[in-house]
């Protein structure tokens, strides 16, 4: 089920030369090589929406994982989609994509590493974002299937399960602030990263950008539902403003013998 006012989610027809997506545009599975796996969210992101997914498929043999992020790009515009998130599509500007990992995806100020915030309990029944509320039980990728499997797996409980595991779900979204810009917030199996990226410009549509990197071969959308706080108007406020601007333009390397792609 889609959240609530939006379509449900998906791929974008424009994507890296060795992507090859389903009927539905839900899973993206790099076919050959290790790079031109770059993918889109069909649509920009609506302030708060997560654009979340669960890694299927890996493929050993090569060093790196999954990048997440966010442009500011339309798929549509580019003459030719980048072979790397990183750096290729970085250096176009207005984008910010990141290499999941668990203590990497944070910004730096000063040049020291932002404390991580402290983690809600992986029990409490939503993830809250500066005034979106997600459903945990969609958030965190678990051993075995099923929408209440977590009552009997102690993966859910613990967030045991390694960020690049078969699995493993992580999403994107972006928070606006009260100055006009945003922060771009990484997801991993149920838990905030905290601010990734600061000042991204909300004026422009962000869409997500999922590439398929690596020992990471193939990817599942993953439909989430979610909501603002109750009783917190200001922020309802400005997450309506934002999106208000939006409809106006329309989230372990291998040590041996291990390839090194770039």
């Amino acid at each position: 089920m889609a959240a609530p006012g939006h379509s449900p989610t998906r791929f974008h027809r424009v994507h890296g030369a060795n992507v090859r997506l389903d009927a539905s545009r839900t899973r993206a599975t790099r076919v050959e090589s290790f790079a031109n796996a770059l993918c889109f969210s069909h649509e920009p992101l609506a302030p708060g929406q997560i654009f979340l997914v669960e890694i299927e498929e890996k493929e050993l043999g090569w060093c790196g994982h999954l990048r997440v992020g966010l442009t500011a790009h339309d798929p549509q515009s580019l003459g030719a989609v980048p072979e790397y998130s990183l750096p290729d599509l970085v250096s176009l500007g207005d984008s910010w994509v990141f290499a999941i990992t668990r203590s990497h995806n944070r910004v730096s100020v000063d040049g020291q590493e932002e404390p991580a915030p402290a983690p809600a309990p992986l029990w409490e029944p939503e993830l809250r974002i500066d005034g979106v509320r997600i459903p945990r039980d969609k958030l965190v990728g678990r051993s075995r299937p099923g929408r209440y499997s977590h009552l009997l797996d102690e993966l859910y409980r613990t967030n045991v399960l390694p960020p690049t595991a078969l699995r493993s779900r992580i999403g994107v979204l972006y928070a606006p602030r009260p100055d006009g810009t945003a922060d771009m917030h990484i997801v991993i199996n149920g838990e905030d990263m905290g601010p990734s990226a600061r000042s991204l410009p909300t004026a422009r549509p962000l869409y997500a950008v999922i590439d398929v990197f690596a020992s990471t071969k193939s990817v599942r959308v993953i439909q989430v539902e979610y909501g603002c706080h109750r009783g917190d108007e200001d922020e309802r406020k400005s997450l309506r403003g934002h999106a208000g601007l939006w409809r106006n333009h329309v989230a372990a390397p291998r040590e041996n013998k291990c390839k090194t792609p770039r």
